[in-house]
């Protein structure tokens, strides 16, 4: 007997994926065929996916509640499309778009036709607006850089005994480790103050 899965996706461990499950409950996934992963949409390297896919039989349908769940790389959306349709035979369903619908056996040339330009073009919207973001991302980085502005923690003040226990590493009275104990920071901190 035919299976219905679902598939939810969060980019980050922080985000809550409760509206992805509401619209799994809403379309009748039972949720312990509800397979999530806390991870970004850049491929499909995702283990719950992967044994998502494992699972798949011919005829089980695949619900997911938007296709940027599924991925934002356009070629690899293709690709697992075809794989989940093609060769699995299993449908896929996009809650948030009824046109991508696969159960439709019934569907014409032209319903097949409507379905996989809708598909391109909507994975190519995912996959423009991944790399418009890290675009957005670098501009402000470098925007930032141009003000002044660093990034990352501020370097570590240097302790006021650091002149005489380095004169002692110097002398190799003792190691980079014990001098880096002694100034209460890591050993790669304190061979970076003498510039190893």
């Amino acid at each position: 007997m035919a299976k219905i899965y679902g598939y939810v996706r969060v980019s980050t461990r922080e985000q809550n994926e409760d509206r992805q499950l509401v619209a799994m409950e809403g379309f009748g996934v039972d949720g312990g065929n509800i397979y999530t992963d806390k991870l970004s949409g850049k491929d499909f390297q995702r283990p719950s996916y992967r044994r998502l896919l494992k699972k798949l039989k011919p005829n089980d349908v695949l619900v997911v509640k938007s296709i940027d769940r599924l991925g934002r790389d356009y070629g690899e959306i293709l690709e697992q499309w075809r794989v989940i349709t093609k060769e699995k035979l299993a449908a896929i369903v996009v809650i948030d778009i009824p046109l991508l619908d696969t159960r439709q056996k019934e569907r014409d040339l032209t319903g097949t036709f409507i379905a996989d330009l809708v598909l391109q073009i909507l994975s190519y919207v995912a996959q423009t607006e991944r790399e418009m973001i890290r675009q957005r991302q670098a501009e402000g980085i470098a925007a930032a850089k141009a003000r002044g502005v660093r990034n990352g923690r501020p370097p570590l003040e240097r302790p006021s005994m650091f002149p005489e226990v380095l004169e002692s590493w110097e002398r190799g009275e003792i190691s980079a480790r014990k001098a880096g104990r002694t100034l209460g920071v890591d050993y790669k901190t304190f061979l970076t103050w003498v510039g190893r």
